[in-house]
């Protein structure tokens, strides 16, 4: 029987940073390690867990579990959760401790790290599971644009144009407080900067963390597995050293952020962008993520946006017999949902 506590690393970051990315990258190359997953999504379609499943990693085609398992928490972010979902999930894990190399959990992009963390001393828990390490992604091309950066003078330097950036907004805490629970900090996307904004970027990180944590640079997540795994932090143990701006508060919610999910038929590729992109422009659109059937391709379309950057592509083929369609999910702050609506009118295929 296994004696050793099992490893489990905290997969943290804000909205589109490429969390999702990062944990595909480790499942591809696992090499052999019996990898368990927790993913948790702010949003009632688990998008997220729709990603994973197309890897064929942790489900096969009837979601039916394989090597591994993929446990998809939808019903908010996981710190609000934790002893309704996240408590029993660690708890079915133990029971199969002999079958589990490393635990890795997702949290949502409005998660709060700490109290997670902080769960992990929970008796229960505590007896067969330590964070190994708390690793935060940042996007990088979006806090050298000056979004969720946490020093207001260089802000200003980097995007002198935003007249519409609050330094005091509950975003740029929670990035604080993703940042100040770190053992690792990924600055991703890397790529889509030069040289001079990730020097700056990396220089705004480092402001909130101590010393001995580690920044790396990725490109789509991509890292050699001993940079993020087996680091042995055992977080747990000294969590509460670090400063966070909920540490006074009794509880915390995220009624000022709104998430709503759009069902539509076929669509146009080029519509459909062109009038996300309108509605960001009128609306507090923080994400829009989601896919998409395109008409003649047998292939689902997946979108992912972060303000006014989308990406997308075609990530696996439709399986027979399954529902295809447009799903979307909305994430922002006072969403117009009729004016959303209305604003999908015309994309249809």
């Amino acid at each position: 029987m296994q004696t050793a506590k099992i490893p489990a690393t905290i997969v943290t970051g804000f909205l589109g940073s490429g969390k999702t990315t990062l944990l595909r990258h480790i499942l591809d190359n696992a090499e052999g390690r019996r990898i368990a997953v927790i993913v948790n999504e702010f949003g009632e379609l688990g998008i997220d867990g729709e990603i994973l499943k197309g890897c064929g990693i942790g489900c096969d085609d009837e979601g039916n579990e394989s090597e591994g398992a993929l446990y998809e928490l939808a019903n908010g972010c996981m710190c609000c959760t934790v002893q309704e979902e996240f408590f029993p999930v660690m708890k079915q894990l133990a029971e199969r401790r002999d079958q589990i190399d490393a635990v890795i959990i997702e949290t949502s992009g409005l998660a709060l790290p700490k109290p997670l963390v902080q769960a992990f001393r929970w008796p229960e828990i505590a007896n067969v599971f330590t964070v190994d390490a708390v690793v935060t992604v940042v996007d990088t091309p979006a806090a050298a644009s000056g979004q969720f950066a946490a020093n207001p003078q260089a802000v200003d330097e980097l995007r002198r144009a935003d007249p519409n950036l609050d330094h005091e907004s509950p975003l740029h805490e929670l990035f604080e407080d993703q940042l100040g629970a770190a053992d690792l900090v990924v600055l991703n996307k890397a790529d889509l900067v030069d040289g001079q904004a990730l020097a700056q970027v990396e220089a705004l990180v480092r402001e909130e963390l101590p010393p001995e944590v580690k920044v790396v640079h990725a490109t789509q997540g991509r890292l050699p597995l001993d940079v993020v795994l087996g680091l042995a932090r055992a977080a747990e143990a000294s969590i509460d050293q670090r400063v966070s701006h909920h540490d006074h508060e009794e509880d915390h919610d995220h009624d000022e952020f709104d998430s709503l999910v759009i069902e539509l038929p076929a669509v146009d590729r080029e519509r459909l962008l062109a009038a996300l992109e309108t509605l960001v422009r009128q609306q507090s659109i923080l994400r829009v993520k989601g896919f998409a059937e395109i008409p003649g391709k047998p292939m689902r379309w997946l979108l992912q946006g972060v303000g006014r950057r989308f990406d997308h592509h075609f990530d696996r083929a439709w399986r027979e017999g399954e529902a295809r369609g447009t799903r979307l999910v909305f994430i922002g702050q006072d969403l117009d949902e009729a004016a959303l609506r209305h604003g999908l009118e015309n994309v249809a295929a």
